[in-house]
Formats: structure tokens, sequence, C-alpha cells
């Protein structure tokens, strides 16, 4: 598992590209190495997903066949209805961070805390102005609000290419719109097993746009699955709480609302369908390891480490 590093003025300079090659592409050549396997089954959550669709075309063009299946949760490839967020997100808007970090610079988290609270601020706003601001009152524990409220700093000038060519421009599904890490970018070459999830009340990622992922990718073995609830709720659900529910179908028509009107609502987590549907592409199975790490890559800390632990601007 990967998590964001909260970038500081070190870190200010990188670009889409590092995030593709340090980032996603290092993880999984680490992952594979330490765990001592042919491949992997990587999975991408939000900009992860994004991040993982890109870094897999790259690999894709360089006849690299690291990645077993991927898994896209919550993930948009094709930005043509972005959702609420699309308000955000103008040429105006564009240029003036690409003025101000474009070439080096910082996005502080707590810019984007903002902007995705704002997206609900009946939920996420207002009810805490008037209670705990207005009254008085401390807000209740809650986990997914306590993780949703940890942002991250991101590098200026990866965060100026990311909404440009995607949000504003959506360049990621058009085969050869983008060159990443030296190559062109062709979503069609993704012709390892997909498994894409999204939340029907989603206000990040629109599930219709999540649904288009199916077209782009290459894939022969694709599937769908749409959850209840929203971005974080829908895809945190253990399935010990029979919670929420989930629907299927067995067709992919290109109109995401012809797929919903035949598909079928389960009940419960839809994580044992991913369990079933990963088990499917895994190799045998060896003991675990009694140390963390391998020859290569030395355990630095105990976990989650220190990267987690720190605090956004």
């Amino acid at each position: 598992m990967v998590s964001w590093r909260n970038v500081g003025p070190a870190q200010g300079h990188f670009g889409w590209d590092d995030y593709l090659e340090l980032g996603v592409v290092a993880a999984l050549r680490a992952a594979r190495g330490i765990a001592g396997s042919d491949n992997v089954n990587a999975l991408g959550f939000c900009v992860g997903g994004t991040l993982l669709g890109a870094a897999l075309a790259v690999l894709a063009q360089r006849n690299d066949d690291l990645v077993a299946s991927a898994t896209f949760l919550a993930s948009m490839l094709d930005f043509a209805e972005p959702g609420q967020i699309g308000v955000f997100i103008d040429e105006p808007s564009v240029e003036a961070r690409e003025a101000t970090i474009g070439r080096g610079g910082i996005l502080p988290g707590s810019d984007l805390a903002f902007v995705f609270s704002s997206l609900r601020a009946n939920d996420l706003v207002w009810p805490y102005v008037v209670n705990n601001y207005l009254l008085g009152g401390m807000p209740s524990p809650f986990d997914l609000l306590y993780w949703n409220a940890d942002s991250t700093n991101l590098p200026g000038p990866m965060y100026c290419y990311y909404v440009r060519n995607m949000y504003l421009q959506n360049k990621l599904r058009e085969p050869g719109a983008l060159v990443n890490c030296g190559v062109p970018v062709d979503l069609r070459k993704l012709t390892m097993p997909v498994f894409v999830y999204s939340s029907r009340e989603d206000h990040i990622v629109p599930w219709r746009s999540a649904y288009r992922t199916l077209s782009h990718v290459g894939s022969a073995e694709r599937i769908f699955v749409l959850g209840a609830s929203g971005h974080i709720a829908g895809v945190i659900n253990p399935p010990a709480k029979k919670r929420r529910s989930y629907w299927v179908g067995n067709s992919y028509p290109a109109d995401p609302e012809a797929w919903f009107s035949k598909a079928n609502e389960i009940q419960g987590s839809w994580w044992p369908l991913w369990s079933e549907w990963l088990a499917q592409h895994s190799g045998g199975k060896r003991k675990a390891p009694k140390r963390e790490g391998d020859a290569r890559h030395k355990a630095i800390e105990t976990a989650p480490g220190r990267y987690v632990k720190q605090k956004a601007s």
C-alpha cells in the first residue's frame, strides 16, 4: 500500500511523470521484488486510479507485463462529466495556478480540502458552523470524516498537469494525446483483467464517468460494480456489518443508464465479490516472510511510517 506523501519545498518541482515513474511504477516493482512474485495485482483509488491508468499505459508501451490485473476504485479515466467539481475548474483558474506554482511550488492540502468540502457544504461545512462555531459544541468522533480531513500537499507542476490535461482538456482518454515518461499514452493497450468500482452517490467521481473506463481500456475481461453511498463510505464497507448494497450487470452497453436499467441489486458489501474476482488472478500461495522488506528494500521504520503521520499545511 502506498500513501500520499505531503510534499515540501524539496519535492515542489515534481511533475506528473515523476509520480508515474517514481511513485506508481517504482512501488509496483518494489512490491514484486519483496514478494518474489512474477507480477502484481494493482489497485488505484480516486486520483490514484487515474495515475495507475496512465502508468499502466506507459508499461504497455514498454511491453512490460508487471501488472496482472487492475482495480480502479472511484476513479476517472474519462473526465467528460467531472461532476460538481467542474464548477471550480476553468481556463482562467488553471492559468492562475500555472502562473504561480506551475514551474515549482506547492498546492496546500487545505486548498483541496476546502474544495471537496464545498461540494457537500450542507453536510461538511454548515453543520459544523452551526453546531461548533455558533453553539460551541464539539464534533462527534467519526472515523471516515477524520480520514476525509487528512489532506495532502501536492507539487505544483504535477497538480497543474493533472487539472489541465485531465479535467480541462480530457486528454487521457484520447489515444496518443498525451506523452508520459517519453511514450505515447493509449488506454486501449491495457489488456489485463479490469475491475471498476464506483459509488452511486459519489460527489467527487460521478459513477457514470467511472463506468466509461470500460469503453477506453482494451481488456477483454471487464467488470463494473456500483455500490451504494458515497466516495469513501461506499468503498469502505466491511462485509461483517452487512450494510448497504451494490449493483452488477451481465453486459456493458456504452450508455451507463442502459446498464443500470438492467443491473441487479445485491444486499451487503461488494468486498466478497471483488475478493473472489481477485483470487482468479492470483498465483500460488507461500508463507508470509518473517521480516519486512528484502536485501534491496530495507525496512525503514514501523508502519505506518513518518510520511503518513506528517500533517499537511
